[in-house]
C-alpha cells in the first residue's frame, strides 16, 4: 500500500527537508504541501491523503485548529503534529483533538518515516514511557490548579463538567476494560498491564482496541487523559506502582 502524506509547515526548508527524505521511501507518496493551517481542508479535499503532517506553530491558522477541524469531519485523514517540545500544552491538545501522536522536528529521519507508516496502519506514535511523561505534566497542571492564588480562593482542580462526561463515557467500559483503561492513564505498558492483570499481551492489546473503538478515541493519551479528566489517577494505585 501506498501511503499518501500531505506536509504542512510554514519554513519552506522544513518542507522541503520533510519532503526529501520523506518521498524517499518507496511506500510514501508526498501528494500535497501546505504552508499553513488554512490551507489543510482544500489540500485534504483535492488530494485524500492517509496521513497529514503537520507543524503546530504556523501564523494564520495554526497546527491545533486545523487538526482539530480535520479530525471532526467524517473519515478524517490521520495527523501526527511536528513539534519543538515533547511535553507541553499544544501537544495535550492536539492529542485531545485526535492526533495519532507526535513527532520532534529533531528526531532521526527513520523515525519519522517509521511514525508515518505506524499511523496509516492505524498504530499511535506514543510510548508508554511518553504517556506517562504527558500525564505527569497534567496531574502537575491540576495541582497548580489546585492552589489558592494570592489573596485569593483555591481554585478547583477539575471543570465538574469535564468529569461528569468523561465518568459517564467511562461507564460504558466493561469491569475488565475499565481497568485496563485505568493502567493505561497511569501509564503502563501492554507488558506491565499483562502482568499486573494476569492477562496475555494479545489481550490487553484487544482490550485497549475495543475501549477505543467504544469511546470513539485515537490513541492510548486520550484514554489516559480521559482516565485524568475522571478523576481516576486520583485514587490510590492498588499495587503501588505502574
Amino acid at each position: 500500500m501506498t501511503i499518501r502524506l500531505i506536509i504542512v509547515d510554514d519554513d519552506p526548508l522544513v518542507r522541503a527537508g520533510l519532503a526529501l527524505m520523506l518521498g524517499g521511501a518507496e511506500d510514501i507518496e508526498i501528494v500535497g504541501e501546505g504552508a499553513d493551517g488554512a490551507d489543510v481542508p482544500a489540500l485534504v479535499e483535492q488530494h485524500a491523503p492517509d496521513v497529514v503532517l503537520m507543524d503546530i506553530r504556523m501564523p494564520r491558522v495554526d497546527g491545533l485548529t486545523a487538526t482539530e477541524e480535520l479530525r471532526s469531519r467524517p473519515g478524517a485523514p490521520e495527523v501526527v503534529v511536528l513539534t519543538t517540545f515533547h511535553a507541553d500544552e499544544q501537544v495535550l491538545r492536539a492529542l485531545r483533538a485526535g492526533a495519532a501522536g507526535f513527532v520532534l522536528k529533531d528526531t532521526p529521519p527513520a523515525e519519522i518515516v517509521a511514525a508515518v507508516r505506524r499511523v496509516a496502519a492505524g498504530d499511535p506514535v506514543l510510548s508508554p514511557a511518553v504517556t506517562r511523561q504527558l500525564m505527569t505534566h497534567v496531574a502537575g497542571q491540576a495541582g497548580a490548579a489546585g492552589q489558592a492564588a494570592p489573596g485569593g480562593p483555591v481554585r478547583p482542580p477539575y471543570e465538574p463538567p469535564r468529569r461528569a462526561a468523561a465518568t459517564a463515557r467511562l461507564a460504558l467500559l466493561a469491569d475488565r476494560e475499565r481497568e485496563v483503561a485505568l493502567a493505561v492513564g497511569r501509564g503502563s505498558s501492554n507488558a506491565e498491564i499483562a502482568a499486573r492483570l494476569y492477562m496475555s499481551v494479545p489481550t490487553v492489546k484487544t482490550h485497549v482496541s475495543r475501549i477505543l473503538a467504544k469511546l470513539d478515541l485515537n490513541n492510548r493519551v486520550q484514554i489516559a487523559l480521559l482516565v485524568h479528566d475522571a478523576g481516576l489517577l486520583d485514587l490510590p494505585d492498588p499495587d503501588g506502582g505502574a
